[in-house]
């Protein structure tokens, strides 16, 4: 709670946090127009492959003409200014920079950027969930022997679940749920670039005029996003993938202790412990009346007869029992929330949430039926759609992972609705992420050899 006082009595005595920020889309905006006011904070560079959207992306977001520019790192940190670079390595490798906002949003990409920056001493706060589901729990280990901080991103949703987990269990609540609401319906699983604006009440015009990418609107719809989500805090919250994947129950707020616990108290989760995501739309496409779909929450249990007297006493919303309650936070602002993470990981030298284990894990399922020689297309394309399942089971099927099922040929048939597996597709190219991938399969096997969980 004293976060911003530790933030000012840095800049006071030794000026201000020096940030990197790989990657100028729409987090890093939002991250950005906060930053512009903060004089503790300052953005040494801003990397994009694409400089115009970097400079758009300031001028967009508050900051004068004389503040960035397309200019040496070196002079950036003289003047006090913000370098727009196209060469994320000089980011990563400049030794005056302390922690790097990875948020381009690819898999690959963000795991070569975390691991360099590991490797060259630097916090990093991976906004790209897509590639801490994948090999966070392997980062977060190199991180922690290299003696620097890996986190989630504070202000996007596992983050503000996983915070909500802690407070539970500080405060000793057992945790039964935990997850947050989107707006989802059965026939969006098979959704496409092509249905997409269908399903959101968009035409492809209006769709074009706003900005908005399809494929990129098209993993929010059709689960995948969830899915990738849902890892992440199943992974940094020590908490459970449903088997079968995720539900996506229709819950009004006010219902979330009566729905979001075991089915043998009168509820939806085959355990306690586990994630969830709600849905907005009841099944018949009616709206939810209080829903969560910008959301989070956590269901908790009162482990004594004395804490349920007390929520009937303090006018807790339970279920019938008394047992069970929930907390939930409405809302989330996503980048604008970004300081927590860059302020707690250097200043506290703590994460905002990081994996803990390898839980739970996001595998690529065919959206159609997939004919050798088709080249998968990735998350919330037309070929493959990312589901939710246990760690054990991803690697029983040999499942490949959501985030290398974008550019690999298909080498033998796959139905709809079937896991695509790493003996169904080509080979990925070696990278950083494949590697890393490798070695988080490569320690999981070994601990379930020995007894252990993965």
């Amino acid at each position: 709670m004293n976060l911003h006082a530790l933030m000012q009595r840095r800049f006071d005595t030794s000026g201000p946090i020096r940030v990197g920020v790989i990657g100028a889309g729409k987090f890093a905006s939002m991250f950005l127009t906060q930053a512009v006011n903060q004089p503790q904070l300052h953005i040494v560079g801003l990397a994009d492959l694409a400089i115009e959207r970097a400079e758009e992306s300031l001028a967009r977001t508050g900051w004068s003409a004389d503040r960035y520019g397309r200019l040496p790192l070196k002079e950036a940190k003289r003047t006090g200014r913000t370098a727009v670079i196209d060469d994320s390595t000089a980011l990563i490798t400049d030794p005056d920079v302390e922690v790097i906002v990875e948020a381009t949003g690819n898999p690959l990409a963000g795991s070569s950027h975390a691991l360099a920056a590991i490797e060259n001493g630097k916090h990093v706060v991976m906004v790209n969930v897509e590639a801490d589901c994948m090999v966070g729990p392997v980062l977060k280990e190199k991180a922690d022997a290299a003696g620097v901080v890996y986190t989630l991103a504070y202000g996007d949703q596992p983050a503000l679940i996983a915070e909500l987990v802690d407070w539970c269990r500080t405060v000793g609540y057992e945790i039964v749920a935990a997850g947050k609401g989107t707006k989802y319906l059965p026939a969006y699983e098979t959704s496409t670039p092509d249905t997409v604006w269908d399903h959101y009440g968009l035409t492809p015009e209006q769709a074009a005029r706003g900005g908005m990418n399809p494929q990129m609107f098209n993993s929010f719809l059709d689960g995948t996003k969830s899915a990738i989500e849902m890892a992440a805090v199943a992974n940094a919250a020590g908490l459970v993938a449903p088997t079968n994947g995720l539900t996506f129950p229709p819950v009004d707020v006010d219902d979330l202790p009566h729905t979001l616990i075991p089915s043998a108290d009168g509820g939806v989760l085959e355990q306690s412990g586990t994630v969830e995501v709600v849905s907005s739309l009841h099944r018949d496409g009616t709206p939810v009346a209080r829903d969560l779909r910008w959301g989070v929450y956590v269901t908790f249990r009162a482990q004594t007869e004395y804490a349920r007297t007390c929520f009937t006493e303090y006018g807790v919303l339970t279920d019938p029992s008394g047992q069970y309650a929930s907390l939930f936070r409405p809302y989330h602002m996503i980048g604008m929330e970004l300081g927590v993470s860059i302020a707690s990981a250097t200043l506290r030298h703590e994460a905002t949430g990081a994996p803990a284990s390898y839980r739970a894990d996001v595998v690529a399922v065919a959206k159609k039926d997939l004919a050798v020689g088709e080249v998968l297309d990735g998350e919330g394309g037309y070929t493959v759609r990312g589901v939710l399942t246990t760690a054990e089971r991803s690697l029983q099927f040999r499942a490949l992972p959501m985030g290398l099922g974008h550019g690999l040929t298909v080498t033998r048939p796959v139905a709809a609705g079937s896991v695509v597996t790493w003996d169904d597709v080509t080979p990925p190219a070696d990278s950083a992420a494949v590697s890393l991938r490798r070695e988080l399969e490569e320690q999981a096997r070994a601990r379930l050899t020995t007894g252990g969980s993965a």
